[in-house]
């Protein structure tokens, strides 16, 4: 099997992923599945910059799937069953083995975020020799740009967590080195900045159109609100409670608006697109993913998030010594949306936030927003740090199930461990993090 490393993925022609998912013109005689670097590196036209846009927004999808199922599976939210044996074995530490460093479950995420950051480089690269098209329209692209390099570094972060990742890949033939994981926070946080501050110097609208999934975030001052919504979650993964609010009430942060609202993966069935590959066919037996039973057994009676996101299978699942009665419902359809962050996530960040600020009562009223929105009563338990961490982490299981959470939330809280975890199966192991991928080890 042929290997890839990031300066593999970062020499020769770009790693696009199909980019069809919403209608764009080309220009005649560029292939946009496998555009040459040359065409970019001087006086790139609108066309050209836009055809990068498209690229960089489908390739934001890459990965995602296994980055979902498998850390999904080492937090046990899952299981995905399916013809490849290392899903319920090496991602579960079956017989006390460990992860692997060369296999699809590390090299998706991390190849698939990478190919990605090459593409912002490029598009980077592109606008700094290009005199066709305005300072302004450039601080639209940059803006854009940044805002997505920062979302795939994070990724691969809370993937090899402190074994660290590089930052630095802008040149194939003179990477930089992984870094700690503290000084990837810094800088992804500080990437974030700058795309915001470029945001906001690129004025009304911008000059390229981005998928329906964008709809309501496809202006520099609406996609700077998303901007700001990832650097609140990166501020909490930083722990820099204080900086939260403000970062909120510059996002699209709404206690009283729909819990649902904020920007999307987007899928189709056109010919050369993908498909949503979290999305199982109901009742399938042999590519599925499962519920893991703790999730069902642990929810409170009447908790509408199970009945809208899980289903009960008419059968129970088994593979290996696993079993489970319930399978993903999460997306209805293979063409159902992905949300990237959504306001129901803000709400739960600001929660966090004044928890850890010791505004207990101001964590607890946002709590029973999620609470009311699946159907619960306020909450009623003590209202003590302890307690409300519970609940906060309870709230954050079912509100983000299957979206790429848990694994992180329950490491940030020391919790990520085989005392507070199910082990299925005797010699499973718990793991903290993924392993550098063989080809990036020095």
């Amino acid at each position: 099997m042929k290997k890839f490393n990031i300066k593999s993925l970062t020499k020769g022609l770009l790693a696009f992923s199909a980019i069809l998912f919403f209608s764009c013109e080309f220009e005649d005689q560029v292939d946009p599945n496998n555009p040459s670097l040359q065409q970019y590196n001087s006086n790139a036209t609108v066309n050209e910059l836009n055809n990068l846009v498209v690229g960089i927004e489908s390739g934001m999808r890459n990965g995602y799937v296994l980055y979902v199922t498998s850390t999904g599976t080492i937090a046990r939210e899952l299981y995905l069953f399916n013809a490849d044996p290392r899903n319920t074995e090496d991602l579960l530490g079956k017989n006390g083995g460990q992860l692997d460093n060369n296999v699809f479950y590390l090299n998706g995420p991390y190849n698939g975020s990478y190919s990605n950051v090459k593409n912002t480089n490029i598009l980077l690269g592109a606008l700094d020799n290009t005199e066709l098209v305005s300072d302004q329209e450039k601080s639209g692209y940059r803006g854009f740009a940044n805002t997505v390099q920062a979302l795939q570094k994070l990724r691969v972060l809370n993937m090899l967590d402190e074994n660290g990742i590089r930052i630095d890949v802008a040149d194939p033939d003179d990477l930089g080195p992984f870094v700690s994981k503290d000084v990837a926070l810094e800088h992804i946080a500080d990437l974030l900045n700058t795309a915001y501050t470029q945001l906001g110097d690129a004025g009304s609208a911008f000059p390229f159109d981005l998928s329906s999934g964008f709809d309501d975030f496809n202006t520099p001052a609406t996609f700077a609100q998303f901007n700001r919504a990832l650097a609140a979650r990166v501020a909490i993964y930083r722990e820099e409670w204080s900086s939260v609010a403000g970062l909120l009430d510059d996002s699209f942060f709404d206690p009283n608006g729909d819990l649902g609202v904020g920007p999307k993966h987007s899928f189709s069935n056109a010919s050369g697109d993908q498909l949503n590959g979290l999305f199982k066919i109901p009742g399938n037996n042999g590519d599925m993913i499962v519920v893991h039973d703790s999730i069902i057994n642990n929810a409170e009676e009447g908790d509408l998030r199970i009945e809208r996101k899980m289903a009960e299978r008419e059968n129970a699942a088994s593979q290996d010594g696993l079993n489970g009665q319930y399978e993903t419902a999460l997306y209805p359809t293979p063409t159902s949306p992905i949300d990237i962050i959504r306001n129901e996530e803000l709400v739960l960040i600001s929660a966090e936030a004044k928890l850890q600020t010791e505004n207990i009562p101001g964590a607890i009223n946002d709590l029973d927003i999620i609470r009311e929105a699946a159907g619960l009563d306020p909450y009623s338990g003590a209202a003590t740090e302890a307690a409300v961490t519970n609940e906060l982490l309870r709230q954050r299981l079912y509100s983000l199930w299957a979206e790429g959470h848990r694994m992180v939330d329950l490491r940030r809280y020391g919790l990520l461990n085989a005392a507070n975890l199910p082990i299925d199966r005797a010699g499973d192991q718990v793991f903290q993090q993924f392993p550098v991928p063989l080809t990036e080890a020095d």
